[in-house]
């Protein structure tokens, strides 16, 4: 590690005034940035941490019936919240519980990791993300790997969750980081269905337009039959090839079809 600031600001407000200094990043769980830092990938002079910001914190319903989560709410909160069961058991198995104690959704979806498990349940489900200045609707939000639409000094303050009929996530766990090697967000509501993939694709998470459009037909996994998910521009590692990773999206996704 190295010398760094480490302010803790307890109101969003002084927060964006902390983070309009010169060479200062916020701070969530850690859970992503801490190693980093430790790697030296990044070396800011100040971190401002939003872990004590009371009002960033909490789950409850708005008047549309959305689920609000704090963006400085821990993945073990939002497991044991239980409103909506396909985000509380997608938010269990995320990391170990040092990890679901400390990492919050706000860091995980302001990171936008390409292997991480919020922001296909945050796609898949049309969610609203809240910054301290606007509302960016999941479809603007997510823009490529590590890539989002937030400015510099934007934070995210809450995500609203619109809840389905019927949802599920399936996720291939890469064994050592216990990320994704593929996780597959399927949400059913009233006017279609939505598919979003994680950890498959170089540009990050992604909806399978013609999965949703077979699904909206007729919500079974045998409705994915004759589709196929192209290999090109999936990412190819050690863990898997580009072409294994497109058919564990079409297995992961009729796997969470008949979760529902």
């Amino acid at each position: 590690m190295y010398n760094f600031e480490l302010t803790r600001p307890s109101t969003i407000a002084d927060a964006v005034s902390a983070l309009a200094s010169d060479e200062a990043q916020a701070l969530g769980g850690g859970q992503t940035l801490i190693p980093t830092l430790k790697q030296r990938l990044a070396s800011p002079e100040t971190l401002v941490s939003l872990s004590g910001i009371d009002e960033m914190k909490g789950i409850c319903r708005d008047d549309a019936g959305r689920l609000c989560i704090g963006g400085a709410t821990t993945h073990a909160e939002v497991a044991a919240d239980g409103s909506y069961p396909a985000l509380s058991a997608m938010a269990s198995h995320i990391g170990d519980p040092a990890v679901r104690n400390r990492g919050t959704i706000g860091g995980s979806v302001a990171n936008n990791d390409p292997a991480a498990c919020y922001p296909s349940a945050v796609l898949g489900s049309g969610a609203t993300v809240v910054t301290n200045t606007r509302e960016i609707a999941a479809d603007d939000y997510f823009q490529g790997m590590f890539t989002t639409a937030l400015e510099e000094g934007e934070i995210v303050t809450e995500v609203k969750f619109p809840v389905p009929e019927k949802a599920n996530y399936q996720k291939f766990v890469q064994p050592a980081s216990r990320f994704a090697l593929v996780g597959v967000f399927v949400a059913k509501f009233a006017d279609g269905v939505r598919v979003a993939v994680t950890g498959a694709s170089e540009d990050g998470v992604f909806r399978w337009t013609e999965a949703e459009e077979a699904l909206s037909a007729n919500f079974a996994a045998s409705a994915l039959d004759g589709l196929d998910v192209s290999a090109d521009g999936m990412i190819s590692d050690l863990h898997g090839t580009g072409a294994y990773r497109a058919h564990l999206v079409k297995v992961m996704t009729g796997r969470a079809v008949a979760a529902c």
